[in-house]
């Protein structure tokens, strides 16, 4: 069975998708809570500057930005390995009489409804051309538009 993608373990897209999700979870949660902490206990104690108060929030901001990014990383691989191991496995078939043989008319193969010596256009007649409707747009195969 020849096989035209590498299984997922081997893959180095989802490796690397994989450590960039986690490296960007734990980049932005410690980011998040570093600064949050920091203006916690600054505002508490009330020595807290513009810098702590206005800058940290713009960090925690960025911080979110990269922890959502970690989360969505790791929703699509998620995604990803249940997409891999739902799809379907091709069945190696070791049977040559499925295929046709190449030497053989298709069309002998098809059996003829004419008697000898009437020919195809004589065998229907032309009530027998009438579809289920009773048209005989669908018999005859005529697109009706």
């Amino acid at each position: 069975m020849n096989q035209t993608t590498p299984s997922l373990p081997r893959s180095i897209p989802f490796w690397t998708l994989f450590l960039a999700s986690i490296a960007s979870l734990g980049a932005g949660g410690w980011t998040v809570w570093s600064h949050a902490s920091t203006m916690e206990a600054t505002l508490l104690d009330g020595t807290a500057t513009n810098v702590e108060v206005y800058v940290g929030q713009a960090w925690v901001t960025a911080g979110a930005a990269l922890l959502a990014a970690g989360v969505i990383g790791v929703l699509l691989l998620l995604a990803l390995t249940t997409m891999v191991t739902m799809r379907a496995k091709p069945v190696p078939s070791d049977r040559d009489d499925l295929e046709p043989a190449e030497h053989e008319d298709p069309s002998a193969a098809r059996p003829s409804t004419t008697a000898p010596g009437e020919s195809a256009s004589d065998e229907l007649s032309p009530d027998d051309q009438n579809g289920s409707s009773g048209s005989t747009a669908t018999a005859t195969k005529i697109s009706v538009r």
